[in-house]
């Protein structure tokens, strides 16, 4: 029954969720009833074929790993990883799972759309990072120097002190901005890890979420990230007292009880899931459900859709002004996005001579997906992408 706020909220901490209400939405627009989107499906393959020829590109021997925040962590060339097992040298296996999964979920969880003026400086490559990359190596350093943690004597963690913390003052200094250097959403940045360190309270730090969890499911992690951290996310977004986190409004959608009219897409948190597959494979279990897990609704799959002509724009003025994550534009290009991906991924693999096991979905996002859509967003308007979002730095 979904006619309470709690079995509601529940029923929609689901990539099960995701995906029916993501279909429903593709289901209308290919109807022709969508007032946003008209689906070229024609411009599947030709989609497909520039995907398969990114991943070729960046992967020839088809050895492609998950999309994580871990790739990020390899920007430049950088041996990142090497140094981070050198500073944890010391630490057991379960001390050194439990670093990484502290790292992946403060970075994740910085890692909205930086905006198209900031850049990180990184002094010890002489490098300079922008994007995504530029906010994984920004965080990466910041974790290093303990801007997370409370305790000066072990800097290599976050925790629930050392997140309520921070100050605005603190993040702009680690990630170097200035008025000359503007990061989008600073404020909600810091707002969003405050947030985090008061649902992080009854278990000290991140790892603490998994204590109990020994050989967790790709969606057990999701589960556990849902129930334990939506009320983190600035949306506001409640069925009653519960929050929902990255889940919106769109009246075109139905569904049972008090979930009717509601899309969740849970971005972030399936980001971080992904990210935290690895630390947890180092014990040498594979994470078991790895394609439970949808494609994430961001600009950059969201742009590739949109700029490779399977998804147009009914009325191409829409590009002529910002919207926010709530609007239903928006809310429709994201779920579509989901809905996409999933056919996309077969169409991709066949290209390749590859089987799913071989290329999950989570592969096929870096191969892939991921990096197409920003080699078109590059090639079409220097790098931006095609709708313009305005963004409180904890959703796109």
């Amino acid at each position: 029954m979904t006619n309470t706020p709690v079995a509601a909220a529940t029923a929609l901490r689901s990539t099960f969720a995701v995906r029916e209400r993501a279909g429903q939405l593709l289901d209308r627009a290919r109807a022709g009833r969508s007032m946003w989107f008209s689906i070229d499906d024609d411009a599947l393959d030709m989609t497909a074929a520039t995907v398969a020829a990114v991943t070729r590109d960046r992967y020839p021997s088809l050895q492609i790993p998950y999309h994580s925040r871990w790739r990020h962590f390899e920007a430049g060339g950088v041996a990142r990883m090497s140094e981070f097992h050198e500073l944890t040298s010391e630490f057991n296996a379960e001390s050194r799972v439990a670093t990484m999964i502290d790292l992946a979920v403060v970075s994740v969880l910085l890692d909205a759309g930086a905006g198209p003026d900031w850049k990180f400086s990184e002094q010890s490559s002489g490098q300079v990072f922008s994007r995504s990359e530029g906010l994984a190596v920004a965080s990466w350093h910041a974790f290093q120097a303990g801007v997370f943690s409370s305790d000066a004597a072990r800097p290599l963690q976050a925790d629930a002190e050392g997140l309520r913390s921070l100050t605005v003052a603190d993040l702009a200094r680690a990630f170097q901005v200035t008025p000359d250097n503007p990061l989008v959403g600073l404020d909600g940045r810091v707002r969003l890890l405050h947030r985090l360190g008061e649902a992080l309270a009854p278990f000290g730090r991140p790892a603490g979420l998994f204590q109990d969890v020994a050989r967790p499911s790709a969606h057990g992690i999701l589960e556990r990230l849902l129930a334990t951290l939506s009320g983190i996310w600035l949306s506001g977004n409640a069925i009653g007292s519960e929050p929902l986190g990255d889940c919106w409004r769109h009246e075109a959608v139905t569904g049972a009880g008090l979930t009717a009219g509601w899309v969740p897409l849970h971005k972030l948190s399936q980001w971080l899931t992904y990210s935290l597959i690895e630390p947890f494979e180092v014990t040498g279990s594979a994470v078991p459900g790895l394609d439970e897990l949808t494609g994430l609704p961001e600009y950059r799959n969201g742009g590739l859709l949109i700029d490779s002509g399977v998804l147009r724009l009914r009325d191409p003025a829409v590009t002529n002004r910002s919207w926010d994550v709530s609007d239903e534009l928006v809310v429709e290009w994201r779920a579509l996005t989901v809905a996409l991906l999933d056919e996309l991924a077969p169409l991709v693999r066949n290209r390749l001579g590859v089987t799913r096991a071989h290329m999950p979905l989570a592969c096929v996002l870096e191969g892939g997906t991921w990096a197409a859509g920003r080699a078109l967003a590059q090639e079409l308007r220097g790098g931006l992408p095609p709708l313009t979002i305005n963004s409180d730095g904890s959703v796109f």
